[in-house]
């Protein structure tokens, strides 16, 4: 399973970083709502880690980043989501506080999934965006980049 998730989180690092780059190179005409939802994807992305192992300042939920560090905060969540699927036992069960304050508790690889989720899932709006603004959208499916 640990293999699985690896494979998953190399995949969308690879789709963050392309995205990153396009966004960067269209900076004057993509949509306030790419960039947002960019920087949104990657908030998401520190906020989980963080939760499975508290060791990063955490990011706002929908904090807006800068495009010029797109690539270096995906990068980092990246090392990181790499580093606790070595360390974490998938099967643990993971207690952590919701930005509206609840407790939760879900098991390690349930949150590992919803971070490829959330990401893949924002990844198609912004292509929705880019197609708004002109730009081809980017060609992210995941058999595409197995293959």
């Amino acid at each position: 399973m640990k293999h699985f998730f690896k494979d998953l989180f190399e995949y969308s690092h690879h789709c963050n970083q392309q995205l990153a780059t396009a966004i960067s190179e269209n900076e004057n005409i993509v949509s306030e709502k790419t960039v947002k939802l960019y920087s949104h994807i990657i908030s998401a992305h520190q906020i989980w880690n963080n939760r499975i192992q508290p060791t990063q300042k955490i990011f706002q939920v929908w904090q807006e980043h800068s495009v010029r560090d797109f690539q270096e905060i995906d990068m980092m969540n990246y090392r990181e989501s790499a580093f606790l699927l070595e360390q974490c036992d998938l099967n643990k069960i993971i207690d952590y506080k919701t930005g509206q304050g609840h407790i939760l508790a879900s098991k390690v690889q349930d949150i590992l999934f919803h971070v490829i989720n959330h990401s893949t899932y924002h990844r198609a709006q912004i292509a929705s965006e880019f197609r708004s603004a002109g730009i081809a959208p980017l060609m992210t499916d995941y058999i595409l980049y197995k293959r």
